[in-house]
């Protein structure tokens, strides 16, 4: 089993250091941190980030309000598709998407693939088919991402727990190795993707956190404006910040040994897609 570190999507929203905790100008760098896995049943993805459609035609794909808030970056290269054929696979081998959640910067690209099975908690997939009541909730969810999907695969948390999270150990069609962890919150179904590697469990969390120090650190740290960016998109907060202290512990247990990253936190990528340790 192979993992590829991708950035399927660049936001430079205004704030710099108080977005992304370093930069020193005006413009933050956020990224959409996905992952490419090779395995023997083929090409798993782990979101898509941004997708072909989105940067050929962005309204009204992408909600105009976060598009201008995020300064979002849209570009082909970017796109998972495009970087898999840069990897000389075909967008045909990958078989498999596993979702953190169905926000836009996490879901645009499925339509790249359409022959791909998607697999995502089930209580995603109901929050975004029923749940439109407030502002945000209509601007993270769009349809016109996914009304050419026609491949999914929904679930429920079961069996024997992760780490003391629960955990869904049967993901249809993937190896053992690679699990859903729910973690409420961010989303009514946001979920992270476990991946037992040779070198341990590695565990994508999605937007569980944002930014680097949130976790590896007895107290948590976190820019101001990537803080209330944070508590904006939240949908149960006390379940947030439950999960997100349970997984800044996980990651000071030496004994565990799970090396944790998030989707947005350009630091974690870098070092992931250079092989340095986190």
């Amino acid at each position: 089993m192979k993992i590829h570190h991708l950035n399927c999507g660049t936001d430079c929203p205004v704030g710099g250091r108080l977005m992304d905790g370093r930069s020193k100008g005006l413009l933050a760098r956020l990224v959409c941190h996905c992952l490419l896995v090779e395995t023997e049943q083929g090409l798993v993805l782990v979101d898509t980030g941004y997708g072909l459609r989105d940067v050929a035609e962005p309204h009204p794909r992408l909600p105009h309000a976060f598009k201008s808030l995020l300064n979002i970056q849209l570009r082909q290269e970017e796109t998972a598709i495009r970087q898999v054929e840069r990897l000389g696979f075909s967008p045909a081998d990958v078989r498999h998407i596993v979702l953190t959640h169905l926000d836009f910067d996490h879901a645009g690209g499925l339509e790249d693939f359409p022959n791909a099975t998607i697999h995502l908690m089930e209580a995603e997939f109901e929050a975004f088919r029923t749940t439109r009541i407030d502002f945000v909730t209509k601007q993270r969810y769009r349809p016109m991402q996914i009304d050419d999907v026609r491949h999914w695969r929904r679930y429920q948390a079961g069996g024997e727990p992760w780490f003391g999270f629960e955990a869904v150990r049967k993901v249809d069609g993937l190896p053992p190795e690679i699990l859903l962890i729910p973690l409420k919150g961010h989303t009514w179904g946001h979920a992270g993707v476990a991946i037992d590697t040779p070198q341990g469990w590695l565990l994508h969390a999605g937007d569980a956190y944002f930014y680097r120090d949130e976790v590896r650190s007895p107290e948590r740290r976190c820019p101001p404006g990537l803080r209330a960016y944070q508590r904006m998109m939240e949908v149960d907060r006390e379940s947030r910040l439950m999960n997100q202290q349970r997984l800044r512990a996980l990651s000071l247990d030496l004994t565990a040994g799970v090396r944790m990253i998030c989707a947005h936190d350009v630091v974690e990528y870098e070092a992931c897609a250079a092989g340095r340790p986190l």
